[in-house]
């Protein structure tokens, strides 16, 4: 962004030195995260650049770790592969049918506390949002002590219901935020044409509020995917998830297909994130347009 004509020498050393502390920021943020990529493709079992790599020399650098990831790698046998793909099966279900859940419940929620009329709409909006200021380690003992007294722990079923109890605060937070500035008209002039509140909903306030949902349940959807200690506590093996596969990799045997398998789950991550913030400026396009 160009500055305007009028601003003097101290303005414009001020603008350099703010890129530049934004761009160092970025560094510190970014950087632990971004050495993975390179060395994900090292054709040697190590965790460091090697000479070789540091030189940009093209046998330096692989598919290996790839290739072992899918159990196809030479040297490799089919087992390895077939646990991280039990393990990718695992995370997927869970955390579709978690995204699920806590979409359906974080909306419901959302959209009743947007309501002016709605009693105790602060503590109940507190209540709600405890799962992002309650350590995790916390929720995740009382939920194995509770499970375990109603036969959820070690399941499928009980893993789904943890996750989907730590998605819903973002989604109830997004579609909160898509709710400001709703138009109460536009629900009051639907019950004057005579449709019943289930239609309203469906045809009148989930249009205008879909991009805040899909918004929330990707939030919710990377939370479930990438949570490591409510899986710890709560499931044993046959719900191992990729995020338990890569720390028990780490413990057991260090191999480099971690650094693989982590290069994939970051481009995973950035593609959601990216779809969020389109989502995002739709949002504010159709809050524009409804206001104008």
């Amino acid at each position: 962004m160009s500055l305007p004509a009028y601003t003097g020498p101290v303005g414009r050393i001020w603008h350099a030195a703010f890129i530049a502390i934004c761009c160092l920021v970025f560094i510190f943020l970014m950087a632990p995260i971004l050495v993975i990529v390179p060395l994900s493709f090292n054709a040697e079992p190590y965790f460091t650049f090697t000479p070789a790599m540091l030189r940009l020399d093209p046998e330096a650098f692989s598919f290996r770790w790839y290739l072992d990831v899918l159990g196809i790698g030479e040297g490799t046998g089919a087992n390895r592969g077939y646990e991280w793909a039990f393990a990718a099966r695992n995370s997927l279900f869970i955390a579709f049918f978690a995204t699920l859940l806590a979409t359906a419940l974080g909306t419901l929620a959302a959209v009743g506390l947007s309501r002016t009329q709605m009693p105790f709409r602060k503590p109940i909006m507190a209540l709600l949002i405890s799962p992002l200021i309650v350590p995790i380690i916390i929720i995740a003992a009382g939920m194995f002590f509770f499970y375990s007294k109603v036969g959820l722990a070690y399941s499928h079923l009980g893993v789904i219901l943890a996750h989907a109890a730590i998605g819903t605060p973002y989604v109830v937070i997004t579609v909160t935020a898509t709710m400001v500035g709703f138009d109460e008209t536009l629900i009051r002039a639907s019950a004057s044409l005579g449709a019943k509140p289930l239609r309203t909903f469906f045809r009148v306030i989930m249009p205008l509020i879909t991009p805040g949902v899909i918004s929330g349940a990707l939030f919710a959807f990377i939370t479930s995917f990438d949570e490591v200690v409510l899986i710890y506590f709560l499931a044993d093996a046959e719900q191992k998830t990729i995020p338990i596969q890569m720390w028990s990799g780490l413990r057991q045997q260090i191999s480099p297909s971690i650094l693989a398998v982590a290069t994939l789950l970051i481009t995973f991550s950035v593609i959601l994130l990216v779809a969020v913030e389109l989502l995002r400026r739709r949002s504010e396009r159709l809050r524009t347009s409804a206001v104008t």
